[in-house]
This record gives C-alpha cells, structure tokens and sequence, in this order.
C-alpha cells in the first residue's frame, strides 16, 4: 500500500494549536486531551478518507470526539489535505477559500 501524504493549511495548524493552547489555559491536561481527541480522529481520517461526509465539493467532515470540533480535509489522489480544525459554533464553512 502507498503512503498517504498529508498536509495542513498554515491557517488549520494555527486553528489546532489556538484550540490546544486554550483548552490547557481551562485546566491543565486538556490541551494534550484534546491534541489526543485530534489525533484519533486522524487516525480514521487515515484508514478510510472516504467514509466521513462531503460538506462541499471534495471537502469531508469528520467530527472528533468530546469537543466541539470538525476536521475540515480533502482527499485526492492518495493526499489528504487538511483544509480547517472546525470550531463547530464558528460561521459555518468560513474555511472554504482555503486549499
């Protein structure tokens, strides 16, 4: 099997460790909790790009357990592309200019 490469938009890293910074700053261990919650979600992301829904166009949603947020990623060509770490109470779709 070929590997998957993934890459994040600048925007989507900056949004990941916003979340992460803020969660510690609520109580100490949430920052890595949530970075944990993120990266279980990757990890499906991974085994099988396809099976979370289309949101827009080629961009899939996949929801990451216990906090309220999304990872907003395309997946062609064997790439994923990590588009937003969605705060799902933000406008809906502010991400969608990015590629």
């Amino acid at each position: 099997m070929d590997k998957i490469r993934v890459t994040f938009h600048a925007a989507a890293e900056i949004e990941l460790y916003d979340a992460a910074l803020y969660y510690e700053s609520q109580r100490r261990g949430l920052g890595s909790t949530f970075l944990h919650a993120i990266e279980m979600a990757m990890d499906e992301i991974h085994e099988n790009p396809m099976a979370s829904p289309r949101v827009q166009g080629v961009v899939r949603s996949k929801r990451v357990r216990r906090f309220p947020y999304s990872v907003m990623y395309s997946a062609e060509n064997g790439d994923l592309r990590i588009l937003a770490i969605a705060n799902q109470k933000r406008r809906p779709l502010y991400w969608l200019r990015r590629q």
